[in-house]
């Protein structure tokens, strides 16, 4: 079979493995592309291809089928989670062996992928709503990791860290962003910060600067936590209201380049980026 021949086979296997692990409608998958191949002689192969189970690991998510859910929009994953995921999946010395605080964790699947794939030390997942939080925490336990109580035992006895190491320490915390203090962000000790999908209108946007600058403050080892916020840009004005108050808190940024990786089905004409911010 042609290079390029296979290249579109593949292109069309993942299409399918993609949206069926996403438990999307059956018709988003790609099935006029299908019909189309199994016209020449691989199409038999390929559609064996198809029926074979997928492989690689996954992340299995309990979520709201609406956008709007007791009152939030944190019930269900939105695509710059999908985004934040698949580059830390390509790149995974961000996470290894460091502490990661999420802000805003939602359902929790950036969280789950990078403690599945990237071998961080512990990862703090985090909210506010309620309900969020309970399907946060029974999403945690889904995938067979241990929740710990809290952050406290583990930032005083942490214990080695080695290669061996199969799970990383996990916790889900309650973290308001308007009420949340310096020495309460400190305890958690992170050495990388991210959030995905938060810059949904101007007073989220305030608060999420504002928690930026007391995390400013909580150095370990003399040094920042690494920061970084996928979004999608749906409003441009409430994007530029995010860099713009950057600015004026003092935290440089800078827009990360593309990744390669396509592992979750989204709507590719969507504009999104992720920033790197110096704290």
């Amino acid at each position: 079979m042609a290079p390029e021949k296979r290249a579109d086979d593949v292109r069309l296997l993942r299409g399918f493995e993609r949206r069926f692990l996403a438990a999307r409608a059956l018709r988003s998958f790609p099935w006029q592309s299908l019909e189309e191949k199994l016209r020449d002689s691989s199409g038999s192969e390929l559609l064996l291809d198809i029926l074979q189970k997928p492989s690689g690991d996954s992340v299995t998510l309990c979520e709201s089928t609406a956008i709007v859910s007791h009152g939030t929009t944190g019930l269900v994953t939105w695509n710059a989670a999908l985004y934040l995921a698949e580059w830390a999946v390509e790149n995974p010395a961000v996470f290894t062996h460091r502490t990661a605080l999420e802000l805003g964790s939602g359902a929790g699947l950036t969280g789950l992928a990078i403690c599945k794939t990237c071998r961080p030390r512990a990862y703090v997942f985090s909210d506010c709503h309620s309900h969020v939080l309970e399907q946060l925490r029974g999403n945690v336990l889904l995938n067979g990791f241990s929740l710990e109580p809290s952050i406290d035992a583990w930032a005083q006895h942490p214990g080695p860290h080695t290669p061996e190491a199969e799970r990383p320490w996990v916790t889900v915390a309650r973290l308001d962003w308007d009420t949340v203090t310096a020495p309460q962000l400190v305890a958690f000790q992170p050495d990388v910060v991210l959030a995905a999908d938060v810059l949904y209108c101007p007073e989220t946007v305030l608060s999420l600067v504002g928690v930026l600058r007391k995390l400013s403050t909580c150095r370990k080892d003399q040094r920042a936590p690494d920061a970084y916020v996928a979004f999608t840009v749906r409003n441009p004005e409430t994007c530029q209201l995010f860099t713009t108050e950057l600015g004026r808190a003092g935290i440089p940024w800078e827009e990360m380049p593309r990744h390669n990786q396509k592992l979750f089905p989204y709507e590719e004409h969507s504009e999104m980026a992720i920033l790197k911010l110096t704290l």
